[in-house]
C-alpha cells in the first residue's frame, strides 16, 4: 500500500502544491497537535513543536525566496 493510497493523503498529495515536504509538513502537524494532546505539555513536546513550527517556516520562507 502506497501513501497516495490513504484517502486523506491522496487529496492532499493532489491539491498541494507539487513539494514534498510542504505535504509532508501540511500530514505530519495534526500529528504533533495529537502528540502534544496524548503526552501533555512537556519539555519535550515543546521541543517538538518548536522544531516543527521552525522547519514549516523555515521551508515556507526558503521556496518563497527561491521562486
Amino acid at each position: 500500500m502506497k501513501s497516495r493510497d490513504i484517502p486523506f493523503v491522496s487529496a492532499v498529495l493532489e491539491a498541494g502544491a507539487d513539494d514534498r515536504v510542504f505535504d509532508s509538513l501540511l500530514l505530519t502537524g495534526p500529528l504533533v497537535i495529537g502528540l502534544v494532546v496524548v503526552l501533555g505539555r512537556s519539555l519535550v513536546t515543546e521541543a517538538v513543536a518548536i522544531a516543527y513550527i521552525a522547519a514549516f517556516v523555515g521551508h515556507t520562507l526558503y521556496r518563497g525566496v527561491r521562486t
